[in-house]
């Protein structure tokens, strides 16, 4: 179960015991909050971890294609955190996919620059070991070390979220490397904006390749591959490509029924990829997987004639930011923790940088003066920095309500996505 870099202290403690895990792996102290509630603290920076794993017995484990084989938490949009339940078959049906997306030879130099506790970060781990290939391990990304490594390192393939690869071309144009070894270059996580692809395609030269998906389908569901090659069509390159073999894409509406070609939805997924369930948390996974194995993405968009899938909108209560998925409610409860808070909402705004930004609109309690910063210092130290409000607006009157007294966020959203033609980046 890897934990997220990113996630505030409380973060880490409930995905832990949610988890009910015993050992914890880490390369520096932990602190006496994770440490208590494990059996044992085994340290990498001391070389603890290698000198178990010399001293321990060669073991044949009892394993199948169904056993479960890691908890991958996700966040909720009716609160805490879901660990999503993968098995060593969902894993290896990734990894066939991964390589019909972008096929793997034993020469190829394989750079890991998102981080390994995000989907994106370990998608290809797997297609790298099973071919024999090279993985070259960034610590952190900073678009000016992954250019020196591509020239260095003389790497073939890599995947970026599009706030790196909008870096990256900016890097690469301020200061060019020899990034001719490059075959391909993968982006996901989040629509990437059409100037950076453009851009991104005429510096690096190189194929590039969207991939759809999410932790829940291990992760790939869906590929565009050449996209470099449409260039000339904006329609199709907004597209998140087709479902690989094997796997099934349908559009369907609010009570189940498939729609047609070219109806807008939400997008379910069906395959080998599609993951258990989530962690002791039956209600939730009733209802993302139904009866048949089809997995609710949150996603609304449609399919055209041949087969590509467009997105157009989340109807998941959830922010893409840097490539990082925000559920809006965490953030909301953070917010609602502050005794000066009376009402407080949170919903996704166009960014340049991150794709979207975090943005709050909070109603203070009467006689209460909040500002900016002490909303955002409050949220500090209760959720990962990435989840943090980048902006507060504040109003005096109440949040608009449906009748049933759901707050309407896109009236609230909608003057910030004025002119878009779609309501995510």
């Amino acid at each position: 179960m890897p934990h997220n870099t990113r996630w505030a202290i409380p973060e880490l403690v409930y995905a832990t015991e949610d988890a009910g895990a015993k050992i914890l792996i880490t390369d520096r102290d932990p602190g006496p909050e994770l440490s208590g509630i494990v059996d044992r603290v085994i340290r990498i920076d001391t070389g603890e971890y290698e000198d178990l794993l010399a001293a321990a017995p060669e073991a044949e484990p009892a394993i199948t294609p169904d056993t479960l084989a890691g908890l991958f938490y996700t966040g909720g949009t009716t609160g805490a955190s879901k660990g999503v339940m993968l098995t060593h078959a969902n894993l290896m049906a990734n990894a066939v996919h991964t390589q019909l997306a972008q096929p793997l030879l034993e020469d190829d130099r394989y750079l890991t620059m998102a981080p390994m506790f995000h989907a994106a970060g370990v998608y290809c781990t797997l297609s790298v070991i099973w071919v024999g290939a090279a993985n070259v391990v960034q610590p952190a990304f900073d678009p000016s070390v992954t250019l020196d490594l591509v020239q260095a390192e003389n790497i073939t393939g890599a995947i970026a979220v599009p706030s790196m690869l909008a870096a990256m071309v900016e890097a690469q144009t301020t200061e060019p490397r020899d990034v001719s070894s490059l075959r391909w270059l993968s982006h996901g996580a989040s629509p990437v904006a059409f100037e950076v692809l453009k851009r991104s395609c005429e510096i690096f030269g190189c194929e590039h390749i969207h991939l759809y998906g999410s932790t829940e389908l291990s992760p790939l569901a869906a590929v565009f591959r050449h996209e470099d090659q449409f260039l000339t069509d904006p329609q199709r390159a907004k597209s998140c490509g087709v479902a690989p073999p094997g796997v099934g894409l349908q559009v369907r509406n609010a009570d189940g029924t498939v729609l047609p070609i070219g109806e807008v939805g939400e997008v379910t997924v069906r395959g080998p990829n599609v993951m258990v369930g989530y962690w002791n948390k039956p209600d939730q996974t009733a209802a993302a997987l139904d009866a048949n194995g089809w997995y609710s993405t949150g996603d609304v968009g449609f399919l055209d004639a041949d087969g590509y899938l467009y997105l157009v909108d989340r109807s998941k209560d959830m922010i893409v930011s840097g490539g990082e998925n925000v559920y809006c409610t965490e953030v909301e409860d953070a917010i609602y923790s502050h005794p000066g808070v009376l009402e407080a909402t949170v919903f996704g705004i166009p960014d340049e940088q991150w794709g979207e930004a975090v943005h709050a609109v909070v109603v203070p309690r009467d006689g209460i003066h909040l500002d900016e910063a002490a909303i955002i210092d409050h949220c500090r130290g209760k959720i990962g920095g990435y989840k943090v409000p980048k902006s507060v607006s504040f109003q005096a009157d109440a949040l608009p309500k449906s009748g049933p007294g759901k707050v309407l966020k896109r009236e609230l959203r909608a003057p910030f996505w004025d002119g878009k033609d779609r309501q995510i980046n």
